[in-house]
Protein backbone atom coordinates (compact mmCIF):
# COMPACT_ATOMS: atom_id res chain seq x y z
CA UNK A 1 0.00 0.00 0.00
CA UNK A 2 2.91 2.30 0.51
CA UNK A 3 4.30 2.03 -3.36
CA UNK A 4 0.46 2.59 -4.61
CA UNK A 5 0.49 6.00 -1.65
CA UNK A 6 3.58 6.73 -3.59
CA UNK A 7 2.90 5.92 -6.81
CA UNK A 8 -0.90 8.09 -7.03
CA UNK A 9 0.53 11.18 -5.33
CA UNK A 10 3.83 11.46 -7.12
CA UNK A 11 1.33 11.12 -10.14
CA UNK A 12 -0.99 13.38 -9.36
CA UNK A 13 1.41 16.28 -8.51
CA UNK A 14 3.26 15.69 -11.35
CA UNK A 15 -0.27 16.28 -13.75
CA UNK A 16 0.98 19.74 -13.48
CA UNK A 17 4.14 19.68 -14.68
CA UNK A 18 4.63 21.20 -17.58
CA UNK A 19 7.75 18.60 -18.68
CA UNK A 20 6.65 15.40 -17.36
CA UNK A 21 3.08 14.59 -17.52
CA UNK A 22 1.49 12.29 -19.98
CA UNK A 23 -1.99 14.94 -20.08
CA UNK A 24 -0.29 18.45 -20.86
CA UNK A 25 -2.60 18.47 -23.46
CA UNK A 26 -5.30 18.62 -21.46
CA UNK A 27 -7.39 21.69 -19.89
CA UNK A 28 -6.48 22.43 -16.24
CA UNK A 29 -9.48 22.35 -15.42
CA UNK A 30 -9.35 18.61 -16.35
CA UNK A 31 -5.66 18.20 -14.79
CA UNK A 32 -7.66 19.07 -11.58
CA UNK A 33 -10.15 16.62 -11.62
CA UNK A 34 -8.09 13.50 -12.40
CA UNK A 35 -5.56 15.36 -9.53
CA UNK A 36 -8.44 14.76 -7.39
CA UNK A 37 -9.16 11.20 -8.79
CA UNK A 38 -5.68 10.01 -7.80
CA UNK A 39 -5.35 11.77 -4.40
CA UNK A 40 -8.66 9.78 -3.69
CA UNK A 41 -7.23 6.80 -4.54
CA UNK A 42 -4.06 7.71 -2.93
CA UNK A 43 -5.81 8.26 0.79
CA UNK A 44 -7.61 5.21 0.10
CA UNK A 45 -4.85 3.43 -0.50
CA UNK A 46 -2.91 4.29 2.53
CA UNK A 47 -6.10 4.17 4.67
CA UNK A 48 -6.53 1.05 4.04
CA UNK A 49 -2.71 -0.10 4.35
CA UNK A 50 -3.36 1.77 7.89
CA UNK A 51 -6.24 -0.51 8.31
CA UNK A 52 -4.62 -4.10 7.32
CA UNK A 53 -1.39 -3.23 9.74
CA UNK A 54 -3.10 -1.96 12.65
CA UNK A 55 -5.53 -5.17 12.60
CA UNK A 56 -2.67 -7.51 11.92
CA UNK A 57 -0.91 -6.12 14.95
CA UNK A 58 -4.15 -6.52 16.91
CA UNK A 59 -4.38 -9.96 16.07
CA UNK A 60 -0.78 -10.96 17.40
CA UNK A 61 -1.39 -8.69 20.18
CA UNK A 62 1.64 -6.32 19.06
CA UNK A 63 1.71 -2.49 19.85
CA UNK A 64 1.06 -0.03 17.58
CA UNK A 65 2.94 2.49 16.33
CA UNK A 66 6.14 2.48 18.37
CA UNK A 67 8.61 2.42 15.66
CA UNK A 68 9.50 5.34 13.90
CA UNK A 69 7.86 4.82 10.82
CA UNK A 70 4.86 3.47 12.01
CA UNK A 71 4.26 7.04 13.73
CA UNK A 72 5.36 9.02 10.82
CA UNK A 73 2.95 6.62 8.83
CA UNK A 74 -0.11 7.64 10.75
CA UNK A 75 0.62 11.32 10.70
CA UNK A 76 1.26 11.45 7.44
CA UNK A 77 -2.16 9.37 6.31
CA UNK A 78 -3.41 11.78 8.74
CA UNK A 79 -1.86 14.88 6.87
CA UNK A 80 -3.41 13.52 2.85
CA UNK A 81 -6.77 12.58 4.44
CA UNK A 82 -6.93 16.47 5.85
CA UNK A 83 -4.88 17.51 2.66
CA UNK A 84 -7.32 16.07 0.72
CA UNK A 85 -10.53 17.67 2.30
CA UNK A 86 -8.16 21.19 2.98
CA UNK A 87 -8.55 21.01 -1.56
CA UNK A 88 -12.30 21.63 -1.49
CA UNK A 89 -12.21 25.35 -1.19
CA UNK A 90 -10.02 25.41 -4.73
CA UNK A 91 -13.35 23.55 -5.74
CA UNK A 92 -15.78 25.33 -4.10
CA UNK A 93 -14.11 28.91 -4.16
CA UNK A 94 -17.02 30.34 -2.38
CA UNK A 95 -16.36 28.51 0.67
CA UNK A 96 -13.39 30.87 1.40
CA UNK A 97 -14.40 34.72 1.60
CA UNK A 98 -11.50 37.18 1.16
CA UNK A 99 -9.01 34.41 -0.01
CA UNK A 100 -7.77 34.67 -3.66
CA UNK A 101 -7.75 31.73 -5.62
CA UNK A 102 -3.86 32.28 -6.35
CA UNK A 103 -3.19 32.58 -2.57
CA UNK A 104 -5.18 29.09 -1.86
CA UNK A 105 -3.54 27.33 -4.76
CA UNK A 106 -0.15 28.38 -3.03
CA UNK A 107 -1.18 27.03 0.29
CA UNK A 108 -2.43 24.10 -1.03
CA UNK A 109 0.85 23.19 -2.80
CA UNK A 110 2.55 23.76 0.10
CA UNK A 111 0.88 21.70 2.66
CA UNK A 112 0.93 18.73 -0.20
CA UNK A 113 4.42 19.34 -0.77
CA UNK A 114 5.16 18.61 2.94
CA UNK A 115 2.35 15.66 2.90
CA UNK A 116 4.67 14.08 0.39
CA UNK A 117 7.81 15.18 2.11
CA UNK A 118 6.69 13.26 5.06
CA UNK A 119 5.18 10.05 3.12
CA UNK A 120 8.89 9.88 1.56
CA UNK A 121 10.35 10.14 4.94
CA UNK A 122 8.29 7.39 5.94
CA UNK A 123 9.09 5.11 3.13
CA UNK A 124 12.51 5.28 4.01
CA UNK A 125 11.93 4.66 7.65
CA UNK A 126 10.29 1.30 6.23
CA UNK A 127 12.99 0.64 4.12
CA UNK A 128 15.03 0.57 7.35
CA UNK A 129 12.86 -2.31 9.14
CA UNK A 130 14.92 -5.81 10.28
CA UNK A 131 12.75 -7.20 7.87
CA UNK A 132 13.44 -5.64 4.76
CA UNK A 133 16.89 -5.26 5.18
CA UNK A 134 17.68 -8.88 5.67
CA UNK A 135 15.27 -9.55 2.76
CA UNK A 136 17.34 -7.40 0.05
CA UNK A 137 21.02 -6.80 -0.24
CA UNK A 138 22.70 -4.15 -0.15
CA UNK A 139 22.77 -2.63 -3.62
CA UNK A 140 19.15 -3.59 -3.55
CA UNK A 141 18.47 -1.23 -0.33
CA UNK A 142 20.75 1.51 -1.74
CA UNK A 143 18.61 1.41 -4.99
CA UNK A 144 15.88 0.96 -3.17
CA UNK A 145 16.11 4.08 -1.02
CA UNK A 146 17.06 6.37 -4.11
CA UNK A 147 14.14 6.03 -6.03
CA UNK A 148 11.54 7.60 -3.24
CA UNK A 149 14.82 10.17 -2.76
CA UNK A 150 14.92 10.97 -6.20
CA UNK A 151 11.16 11.05 -6.63
CA UNK A 152 10.92 13.48 -3.73
CA UNK A 153 13.52 15.86 -5.02
CA UNK A 154 11.61 15.94 -8.89
CA UNK A 155 8.56 16.96 -6.52
CA UNK A 156 10.22 19.88 -4.82
CA UNK A 157 11.49 20.87 -7.70
CA UNK A 158 8.46 20.92 -9.30
CA UNK A 159 6.24 22.56 -6.45
CA UNK A 160 8.96 25.36 -5.84
CA UNK A 161 9.22 26.24 -9.33
CA UNK A 162 5.22 26.14 -9.99
CA UNK A 163 4.65 28.27 -6.76
CA UNK A 164 6.95 29.50 -4.28
CA UNK A 165 9.48 31.01 -6.98
CA UNK A 166 6.35 32.18 -9.04
CA UNK A 167 4.72 34.45 -5.87
CA UNK A 168 8.81 35.63 -5.18
CA UNK A 169 8.74 37.14 -8.87
CA UNK A 170 5.47 38.55 -8.15
CA UNK A 171 6.40 40.18 -5.38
Amino acid sequence: MTLAFSFFMTEAVLLFSPNGSLMKKFSHKMKGRVHWMLQCACVTCASLGLATIFYNKHLHGKPHFTSWHGLLGVITVCAAAVQSLAALPLIYHSLVKGWSLAKIKRYHATAGLVTYLLGSVSLLLGLTSGWFTKSVGDAAWYLAALCPVLCALVIMNQVTSAYVAKKRFQS
